[in-house]
């Protein structure tokens, strides 16, 4: 079966990949998706390639168990099982990124959650996940690249926005593609400021409520910061 790529979803989803690569979240590796908003049991995702030289034409579909809908001769990503997985496990989630945002590694290798230490970061709420690929496969390559580890993965994400990948990266979930890139961007921000504020002392982190207040205010807010980053990129054509 081939199935369309939904129209109106496939710049957004270019852009995303490409706004993270521009702010240095995501490097020649990492990925984002978007759950299709019609069809159930599918997600767009690029094909195998670098997040910004993703183009219109290697958007894909994918289902749930990580097969190519689409007419797609490119091979897949082969952590696609991240994604498939999540939105298997969560309705909720309509967006996921991940990365190995550099920032964020200290913490999935030292078992130290994330913690919201300002306003932009609320949505870390009491703070992140954790995920220890040992537990759920034994000694691997550390790549999620079967739904088994995928399953493992979401049922660790639970309902948090971010779960940290002992010797590997994040994975952080939204409500919506502009959602997600925030998150993602501001998951890298916040563990740099965390790593720093560590050095000086004792930290006081957003309380629970506080995290959701601002988490929902800066959800009203989202376009703002998509809008200056998509100005970024310049003129670019998307279709190559």
């Amino acid at each position: 079966m081939s199935l369309a790529v939904p129209a109106d979803l496939v710049d957004p989803l270019v852009l995303a990949n490409r706004i993270l690569y521009d702010q240095g979240v995501v490097d020649g590796l990492g990925h984002a998706s978007v759950r299709h908003p019609t069809e159930p049991g599918v997600f767009l995702l690029s094909c195998n390639r670098a997040p910004g030289l993703v183009r219109r034409q290697d958007i894909t579909c994918y289902d749930f168990d990580g097969n190519t809908l689409s007419d797609q001769k490119e091979r897949p990503y082969l952590e696609r099982f991240i994604h498939a997985e999540i939105y298997r496990e969560r309705p909720d989630v309509m967006a996921v990124v991940h990365s190995h945002s550099p920032s964020v590694i200290p913490f999935a290798i030292t078992h130290n959650a994330l913690k919201p230490v300002f306003h932009m970061s609320g949505f870390l709420g009491e703070g992140s996940a954790h995920f220890e690929i040992r537990e759920a496969g034994g000694n691997t390559d550390m790549l999620i690249s079967s739904s088994y580890l995928g399953a493992a993965l979401a049922r660790s994400l639970g309902r948090h926005s971010c779960v940290l990948m002992r010797g590997h990266g994040s994975t952080v979930v939204g409500t919506s593609l502009q959602q997600v890139v925030y998150r993602a961007i501001y998951a890298e921000v916040n563990a740099k400021l965390q790593l720093g504020a560590q050095a000086l002392g004792e930290i006081t982190f957003l309380n629970a409520e506080e995290a959701q207040l601002s988490s929902d205010m800066n959800d009203g807010q989202l376009p703002r910061s998509w809008n200056l980053w998509v100005r970024r990129l310049g003129e670019i054509d998307l279709d190559r």
